[in-house]
């Protein structure tokens, strides 16, 4: 004989459902965040947040912990960290000395966003500027804008009292941008299509040459971090894709694209390709999927499987159908989880990494991969 439930038992059964469905990470809008009274604090970036030091004691990752284990703002703390990579001339996929566009002018992104403040700044196409994550948290302490671009960028630094430089190649650079006009020809104009070809066979080329760094043809830095309090800011920089078209902007400095954080909830931001992360928004799909209770590496599969559905050109697939790039994203959440993640696990067969700090010190991880093994002589 079937069990009869009185009303009192089915409201408290169907409150305690409704409750075990709403538990996640964070809240649905228009809640108020959960209080967190003890969060071990972290930060995650790419991997060059664990390498590059310009001459220094810390990396990036190690120098934002630092600063945020000793109460400093979590953005202070993070913008200082990737300061570092920015200005070290031996990273070519930032700040001074990143790869020129096809002109050979240093053309250089960043945003950030402020948790606790709901706060965001960006500049693209910043010519002149070392440390263009400085510009961005200017614009955040000192406008009613979220972005500013191209020459008002340069002239904003200028008035906020910024040094602006003539050119921000290093012999590095500018080495590596010459050799590139070299090989492609740049006295005869092609059709978008082979100039197009044209100009990625030679930075393959490059690459198996050892003339540049493969990781660094969409090379980006993204550093986000989390305090004890459980707030959360972020940043991401770049010089963006290497000898890309005179004032193309990626995903960097785009909102809910490059980076994207809640401070209720967590952040995401990325490297890799770009296009595929703006036309996917997928900083800002990562964290409405934590929102939902998801953990930092399911809510990056989500996007990854969306960025995979949504490439059907051509050009853009290997031979088995699958996306002939990299996309990787570096998240967590407020309560201190975090994830790295990417379309593929290896590139020219080493693993694919990201940095993370935490008590225990700065360290590299494996990437956890949708595809599994990844490409050879891909970007």
């Amino acid at each position: 004989m079937p069990h009869k439930v009185n009303r009192r038992d089915f409201v408290k059964t169907g409150t305690a459902g409704l409750l075990a469905a709403g538990a996640g990470t964070g809240p649905a809008f228009g809640q108020a965040p959960a209080v967190l009274t003890s969060v071990k604090p972290v930060v995650i970036s790419s991997a060059n947040g664990f390498k590059y030091k310009n001459g220094g004691p810390r990396t990036c990752v190690e120098e934002a912990f630092g600063r945020i284990t000793r109460g400093e703002d979590v953005l202070d703390a993070l913008v200082a960290g990737v300061n570092i990579v920015e200005l070290d001339p031996e990273d070519d996929s930032v700040g001074y000395g990143g790869l020129p566009n096809a002109d050979g002018v240093v053309q250089l992104d960043s945003c950030c966003m402020h948790g606790p403040r709901k706060r965001a700044g960006g500049v693209a196409a910043i010519e002149g500027v070392r440390t263009p994550s400085l510009v961005a948290k200017a614009v955040l302490d000192n406008t009613d804008h979220h972005l500013i671009v191209g020459k008002g960028a340069q002239d904003f630094a200028r008035n906020m009292g910024f040094t602006i430089e003539a050119d921000l190649n290093t012999p590095k650079s500018r080495k590596a941008w010459l050799e590139w006009k070299r090989r492609i020809d740049p006295e005869h104009y092609l059709d978008p299509i082979k100039r197009d070809e044209a100009g990625r066979k030679v930075s393959l080329q490059m690459m198996r040459e050892g003339l540049l760094d493969p990781g660094h043809y969409w090379g980006t830095i993204n550093c986000d971090g989390v305090n004890a309090k459980g707030e959360v800011c972020g940043v991401t920089t770049t010089s963006g894709l290497s000898f890309k078209i005179p004032g193309r902007v990626g995903d960097s400095p785009i909102l809910g694209a490059g980076l994207w954080l809640d401070g209720e909830v967590g952040a995401a931001g990325s490297t890799g390709r770009g296009e595929a992360n703006l036309f996917n928004l997928s900083s800002h799909l990562i964290v409405e999927e934590m929102r939902r209770g998801r953990h930092p590496k399911d809510a990056a599969m989500e996007a990854l499987k969306r960025i995979k559905a949504n490439t059907v050109e051509k050009r853009l697939l290997t031979d088995k159908g699958l996306p002939n790039f990299y996309v990787t994203f570096y998240v967590l959440d407020r309560t201190g989880r975090y994830a790295g993640v990417d379309l593929y696990g290896t590139l020219n067969g080493k693993p694919r990494q990201f940095a993370v700090c935490t008590e225990n010190g700065p360290q590299l991880l494996p990437v956890e991969s949708l595809l599994g093994e990844g490409l050879s002589d891909t970007p």
